[in-house]
């Protein structure tokens, strides 16, 4: 028996509901004929102007074709008549027609021309447009959006179709308005021989539409539904073919391993792609048969009221040229209306995507209300989304001006996401963050990121002029030269800059021709100079900053920072007990949690977990 707790099956919408919901698909056309008209106005005006000249002129060249065939035939009936020769004024009203035809064809050439024109300029400015408004939106999306894989989805789907969409939309517009004029214009034509000839030109074309506006929706949905796999596939194909995974992929014999799961991926997108497309064309083309069928049986209407005497020969030729056209222009606008549909659907992905909700900035502070009080973390936790446990929990601490802080523990104890919170990459969850005595939410996130130099453990390494990786770390002196060389004698990196060919001016990484690549430890005093560009910043942030340098390298650097940063709040990730010792206040982190806190002195008499490590170390250097 079933249960009266069961879920009923759900009817099946009406075709009401099913036609509103094809229609409402239609509500991007309007935004995209606007995001056309704002990429560029004479362009929009003109590929409008020469769309209503390429859906007028048809039929006045159809309409004209009759009158050059019917003066054919009368002239041809009064020459056989009077026996008189052919003379150029018997000739001239023949050729009147022709000369008129021929600049009408002339017309329709120059305006098809003038839209492939207009057409191919704009698709070059609205790709770009649409691009940087996708990369404008990332620039406000929080660091826990670009962590989460449904959005990287929609990012995937947004960058990788909609860009052209839009473009392909207006043009759909255009080419439907115009196959309408010519529709009206023949309609005009054929009506004067039966009602009726409408008639089967639409229901002839009627059968392919619904085909095509059915598939359409089919091939949206199988799009966004393996947004996935096509993400997969692009990532096997960067690790595969970038010079800082290949090593490691050669050296591992991954090749034949990630190549096979990159063609796996393949053959079963492409399978689903082949039986989409067969039933597609293959309903298309018996669908086709029906205006085909259609055309051949007015075709014959036609050609027995022309023998029946009711038509004339000019007639004749010009309903049939009317009546092919008008099909293959009906034809063409129900295809317009289903591709339309198509780049809707499409374009819901970059609206999407642009809609995403941004958290407010509501900060404007840009000092705090206890100026010198430095930062304060008061019972602050952290969950990332979509975790079972919290990355933080209950952290408290003070850090005044002029003292140093020294954050330890195992790799994903949460000692990242700390800096990540004090930098409002991340919100926290719980507790709060004050900086000079005011809510770090309070700050204008740019006046409190300029007081802010760090280098995180994963910096990136900007193909682009070894100045200009510097010269990243203040925005403000990104082209100063005099800057650059004052970081990188800060963060050692002026001696090995000195010898590269082009000094600052060097192209960096392998990307771009004559790029030099950088060992880990001189991408590591690049980074560290970057830090140090921002000068205003009273807060350095060091995450593992001497990891890949030697030991002479990283005594050097540590004496600078020690001797720069008495007036500074800083805060340093090590696991190198050596450098953390000298810190005013460590932090031993685990779980989240603070384990231990106190200078080193306090904690190795305490002979806790610190004490544990630092013997441990120190052992390995006897």
């Amino acid at each position: 028996m079933s249960s009266p707790h069961m879920r009923r099956a759900q009817p099946a919408p009406p075709p009401s509901s099913r036609l509103a919901a094809f229609f409402g698909v239609f509500r991007y056309s309007r935004r995209a004929l606007a995001l056309v008209w704002q990429t560029s106005r004479p362009l929009t005006i003109g590929l409008a102007v020469c769309t209503l000249i390429a859906g007028v002129l048809p039929a006045v060249a159809a309409w004209i074709g009759q009158l050059i065939v019917d003066s054919v035939v009368d002239a041809m009936a009064y020459h056989r008549e009077t026996g008189e020769a052919l003379s150029f004024e018997s000739a001239w009203p023949v050729l009147r027609y022709v000369l008129a035809e021929a600049g009408v064809i002339a017309a329709i050439a120059m305006a098809q021309r003038g839209l492939s024109a207009q057409q191919s300029l704009l698709r070059a400015l609205l790709g770009q447009k649409v691009n940087v408004m996708i990369l404008e939106k990332a620039g406000t999306l929080s660091l826990t959006q670009f962590e989460d894989s449904e959005f990287y989805d929609k990012l995937t789907r947004a960058r990788r179709e909609a860009s052209i969409r839009p473009l392909g939309l207006v043009n759909k517009t255009f080419g439907l308005a115009q196959n309408g004029i010519s529709l009206v214009s023949f309609g005009v034509l054929l009506v004067q021989f039966s009602p009726w000839a409408l008639l089967i030109l639409v229901i002839g074309a009627l059968p392919v539409f619904l085909s095509e506006a059915k598939f359409s929706g089919d091939a949206f949905r199988l799009f966004r539904w393996r947004s996935p796999q096509t993400r997969m596939q692009m990532y096997l194909e960067t690790v595969l073919a970038r010079e800082d995974s290949i090593k490691e992929v050669k050296l591992f014999g991954l090749e034949p391993l990630l190549l096979d799961r990159y063609r796996k991926i393949f053959d079963t997108l492409y399978g689903e792609d082949r039986r989409l497309t067969i039933r597609r064309e293959s309903w298309g083309f018996g669908l086709g048969l029906l205006g085909t069928l259609a055309f051949y049986g007015a075709y014959a209407w036609v050609v027995v009221e022309t023998v029946g005497g009711q038509l004339t020969l000019g007639e004749m030729t010009m309903y049939l040229m009317v009546f092919k056209q008008g099909q293959a222009a009906l034809s063409a606008s129900l295809t317009s209306i289903s591709g339309m549909y198509e780049d809707n659907l499409y374009l819901s992905n970059l609206y999407e995507y642009l809609e995403q909700p941004v958290a407010p900035q509501a900060g404007t502070l840009t000092e705090g209300v206890l100026p010198g009080d430095g930062i304060r973390f008061e019972a602050v936790g952290f969950t990332y989304p979509g975790a079972d446990r919290p990355a933080l929990s209950g952290i408290s601490l003070h850090l005044p001006p002029g003292a140093s802080l020294a954050l330890v523990g195992a790799n994903g104890s949460g000692k990242t996401t700390l800096i990540k919170l004090l930098t409002r990459l991340y919100e926290p969850g719980e507790g709060r963050i004050l900086l000079d005595g005011s809510d770090l939410r309070e700050w204008d996130v740019g006046a409190l990121r300029q007081r802010i130099g760090v280098i995180f453990q994963d910096f990136v390494r900007y193909q682009l002029k070894v100045g200009e990786n510097l010269g990243a770390g203040d925005v403000a002196a990104f082209e100063d030269e005099t800057r650059w060389q004052e970081a990188a004698r800060r963060g050692l990196a002026d001696d090995f800059i000195a010898d590269m060919p082009g000094g600052y001016h060097t192209q960096l990484g392998r990307w771009f021709k004559g790029g030099q690549e950088l060992s880990g430890g001189q991408w590591q005093k690049i980074a560290l100079s970057r830090a140090y560009m921002r000068e205003s910043a009273d807060i350095l942030v060091l995450d593992e900053p001497t990891a890949a340098m030697d030991a002479a390298a990283e005594a050097a650097v540590f004496a600078d920072f020690r001797e720069h940063s008495r007036d500074k709040m800083t805060i340093l990730i090590s696991h190198r007990f050596s450098t953390v010792r000298a810190a005013d206040q460590i932090l031993v982190i685990d779980g989240g949690e603070i384990l231990e806190q106190g200078d080193h002195a306090s904690l190795m008499a305490a002979n806790g977990r610190y004490a544990r490590l630092f013997r441990l170390q120190a052992k390995g250097y006897e």
